[in-house]
């Protein structure tokens, strides 16, 4: 019996990770390399030219799912670049863009340069 909750926490969480983009995000596009490498990417390239901070927050355990947030945005309502597994089987990341409620920022060159 001790199972069955484990069962249903796994496969919510599994339903969880694969669901298709966020109805509010703008796809970018797509990415051979692991969703850390692209989010890291974002944030330094977005830290860098703003030099501010940038706040990147973890979605799924591991990295396998991470919001990378515009320089002066915060979570979890701010603009931020989406970045989560592929689910075409045509390359390993997603990338996506959420405008945020304050303003949308700008996904920029940052995000397309880091695919």
């Amino acid at each position: 019996m001790k199972l069955l909750p484990l069962l249903v926490v796994t496969i919510a969480v599994s339903a969880c990770a694969t669901q298709p983009m966020p109805p509010s995000a703008q796809s970018v596009g797509e990415s051979q390399q692991s969703v850390a490498a692209v989010s890291q990417c974002i944030a330094q390239r977005w830290a860098n030219q703003s030099q501010q901070q940038v706040i990147s927050q973890v979605i799924v355990a591991n990295n396998q799912a991470m919001d990378v947030y515009v320089p002066g945005q915060r979570p979890p309502d701010g603009a931020a670049a989406l970045v989560r597994p592929s689910w075409t089987g045509n390359s390993k990341t997603w990338v996506g863009f959420r405008p945020g409620a304050g303003g949308s920022g700008d996904a920029g060159g940052a995000v397309g340069s880091c695919l």
